[in-house]
């Protein structure tokens, strides 16, 4: 592996000359917000000027008052609605032509697709798709079909594709989606690394607070939206099942019912919200003292990008229990610092969930050795700089940006 020095933030911003370099992010809906101060904070202190594009909502007025980013706030559904998504796309167009970005940066398939183009159509010199997943992966039929389409031309229109891990990049490539050559990853991946600060094993009151007797009782954990596609059915299934052997086992469910197209059904919701030893949080702001509950984090998604929240589990020093799909195997090291299953398999799920129950002597080593690889590879520090100097070597190049040119250039390297 080449070492580079690592160039401050503020070193980066240094070597602009001329007026600050403006970028627009764009997201489709205001939740992926809580995915993106370091990144925007880390852009903002190298010297660009950042304008956040989102749907309206709570969470994006939050992002700018609290990073102090301009925002720009259009309308854009999650489904797919020609009528209103032609509308966005000629909101997007005029905004960008107005502001003249010098880069844009697209993510989520909505905002990807209709981002892209109006990007395209308003002449912005440097475009990159952040690709966080595939959507098309757990849909079939017509729907995989549109969403192929969505995916290919929003990868068309950009010059650089980000992708949030090697099996997502290797994946996409799998699909015709993008060239190996226009196919970029940050480091080792993840879209924001992890505050290891912050997330941190220690003590925590969560288990008191819901009631959870602190001798006995076990923990298993989960982190994230509540839908299909997270695999919340083979969870649920798997653990009433771990329950027949272990009764004193609790699941700590940390996030919400999300409205999406994999949402939940009613009954499946209901099961939970009424059963005595699943406790559902709903949305948390700070999730770190309900990993440092948890004996261990179960993830069963059927689909990812790259899972944070494993990141988030593995520096709080406990193991994870996640599948082989893609990003999901990227974010364990099978055997050291967690468990890999197949997706969708509960019996898989009952297996490695139980035995590692069984042995806190192994839940500690491999939460050791968690800890460690995510201090060496995902800081959220080394993340938000490798994003700051991705940029920066960007916008400095003059040539044209064909994919020849593209594969040439060193995104790990630090600005020089």
């Amino acid at each position: 592996m080449k070492q580079h020095r690592v160039t401050p933030v503020r070193e980066i911003g240094a070597s602009f000359c001329g007026p600050m370099p403006h970028i627009v992010v764009g997201i489709t809906n205001a939740q992926t917000c809580l995915v993106f101060g370091g990144r925007l904070r880390a852009l903002r202190n190298a010297g660009f000027q950042v304008t956040v594009l989102s749907s309206p909502g709570p969470m994006l007025d939050c992002l700018a008052h609290e990073e102090h980013v301009e925002v720009l706030r259009i309308p854009m559904e999650r489904r797919i609605a020609p009528l209103a998504d032609l509308r966005a796309l000629c909101a997007l167009w005029r905004h960008l032509r107005r502001i003249r970005p010098d880069a844009v940066e697209f993510s989520t398939p909505k905002a990807g697709l209709l981002g892209m183009l109006a990007s395209v159509l308003a002449g912005v010199p440097r475009r990159v798709y952040f690709m966080r997943g595939l959507k098309l992966e757990s849909a079939t039929g017509l729907k995989r079909i549109i969403l192929w389409l969505a995916e290919h031309t929003a990868a068309a229109c950009a010059h650089v594709v980000l992708c949030n891990s090697p099996s997502l990049r290797k994946q996409a490539h799998a699909l015709r989606i993008a060239s190996m050559a226009k196919l970029h990853i940050l480091g080792a991946g993840s879209s924001h690394g992890v505050d290891i600060e912050q997330f941190h094993p220690g003590p925590s009151n969560v288990r008191r607070r819901f009631g959870i007797s602190v001798d006995g009782s076990q923990v298993v954990g989960y982190v994230g939206r509540l839908t299909r596609d997270k695999g919340i059915p083979e969870l649920i299934a798997a653990f009433e099942q771990i329950l027949l052997t272990m009764p004193q086992t609790f699941l700590l469910l940390v996030g919400w019912f999300d409205d999406a197209e994999d949402a939940l059904d009613r009954e499946l919701r209901q099961r939970i919200a009424h059963h005595p030893r699943v406790i559902c949080t709903g949305y948390v702001a700070d999730p770190a003292p309900c990993y440092r509950a948890m004996d261990l984090l179960v993830l069963p998604s059927r689909r990812e990008g790259f899972p944070n929240v494993v990141l988030e589990a593995s520096a709080t020093g406990i193991p994870v229990v996640t599948t082989l799909s893609t990003g999901a195997c990227d974010s364990v090291v099978d055997g050291e610092t967690g468990l890999l299953v197949p997706p969708g398999n509960c019996e898989a799920i009952v297996a490695a969930t139980s035995s590692l129950l069984r042995d806190p002597d192994k839940r500690r080593r491999m939460g050791e050795k968690a800890r460690a690889r995510v201090v060496e590879l995902f800081r959220s520090h080394r993340l938000d700089h490798l994003t700051a100097a991705f940029y920066a070597n960007l916008l400095r190049t003059n040539d044209l940006l064909t994919p020849r040119r593209l594969s040439s250039m060193d995104w790990d390297a630090p600005l020089r």
